[in-house]
């Protein structure tokens, strides 16, 4: 399973369809509501949900969203990623309600080679998230600092930190 991309091999133009998709329950959306302190009624009472907002039934905190969008992009983009620099613009764009799945694409929209050091370079990238039926529910673009192949060799190669399987016989320690 590939976890991520070396500089080189981000493409101006290229687009990851990030896979699975993740539906979303009433519980995610309280549990990130509880952990991040958004009381808002809109995510967490169904009855004033109901009475007294347009959508009829809880709306899933956005910040939620854009968490599991980014964290699906983590695969394809990031995830060999030496720092986020930045997110330069976030939209909500439709609300996602309980009982929603969610998917995600990213776009490459441009690279340029570290000016400070030879071993890295920034990918600029614009992240989508769509519903089942299509709908465009989350779109923002981001700064990611990723290593070259050469960053990587120099530091033991893809996962210098995975130790190897050590098997030991039968009744030996």
């Amino acid at each position: 399973m590939q976890f991520g991309r070396t500089y080189e091999e981000f493409e101006v133009g290229a687009v990851y369809k990030h896979w699975p998709g993740k539906t979303v329950t009433e519980y995610d959306d309280h549990l990130f509501c509880l952990l991040t302190m958004n009381h808002h009624p809109l995510h967490m009472d169904v009855n004033y949900a109901e009475k007294t907002t347009d959508f009829g039934k809880n709306v899933v905190v956005g910040n939620y969203i854009y968490s599991l969008l980014l964290g699906m992009s983590v695969p394809d983009v990031s995830g060999k990623a030496i720092a986020n620099l930045e997110i330069e613009s976030l939209r909500h764009v439709a609300p996602t309600f309980h009982g929603d799945t969610l998917y995600g694409e990213t776009t490459v929209l441009d690279k340029t080679p570290s000016k400070s050091k030879s071993d890295r370079g920034i990918v600029y990238v614009e992240t989508k998230g769509y519903k089942q039926d299509g709908t465009l529910v989350c779109v923002f673009r981001r700064k990611v600092m990723v290593p070259t192949a050469e960053y990587i060799e120099a530091r033991g190669g893809e996962q210098p930190g995975r130790p190897e399987l050590v098997e030991r016989p039968k009744g030996g320690k």
